[in-house]
């Protein structure tokens, strides 16, 4: 995360949990910028779990609105992966993009590459009185099969 008081968070998680002697890399860092480095030197992950933001705005003024930025996120995510890579898992806190968008990112992206099945779907809160469901965002998986 970019925000050092999310990453000092996620140390405090780790600790709660359990987990403060296993091998956890916290990196404060803009999570763009640090994919392309990774991409120059060569590192490939099995792996990929991301939360990223609706909006925000790096310490240049940089902007980053998730409907515009997915897309290349994910694209540049892709040249990471492993050649046999298990999953990428996609959460979002934005009711701006559908399951159904997600998917086709995801399909775009991700599933131009590697064999796999995609699955997406909506993030929501139940209103215990009425019965309904508040959405909050979504949420997609790719998995290799």
């Amino acid at each position: 995360d970019a925000a050092k008081g999310m990453v000092q968070w996620a140390k405090e998680n780790a600790q709660l949990s359990g987990l403060e002697n296993h091998p956890i890399r916290y990196i404060t860092d803009d999570v763009f910028k640090f994919v392309q480095r990774e991409q120059r030197r060569g590192r490939e992950y099995d792996a990929i779990i991301m939360d990223p933001p609706s909006y925000g705005r790096g310490p240049n003024g940089e902007m980053w609105k998730l409907e515009e930025n997915l897309y290349p996120f994910l694209e540049s995510c892709r040249a990471i992966l492993s050649p046999n890579p298990l999953f990428v898992l996609v959460n979002s806190y934005t009711t701006g993009l559908s399951p159904s968008v997600l998917h086709n990112l995801l399909h775009m992206t991700i599933g131009q590459k590697y064999e796999g099945t995609i699955r997406c779907g909506e993030i929501g809160l139940p209103i215990t009185a009425s019965g309904l469901t508040l959405p909050c965002g979504i949420l997609g998986r790719w998995e290799s099969q």
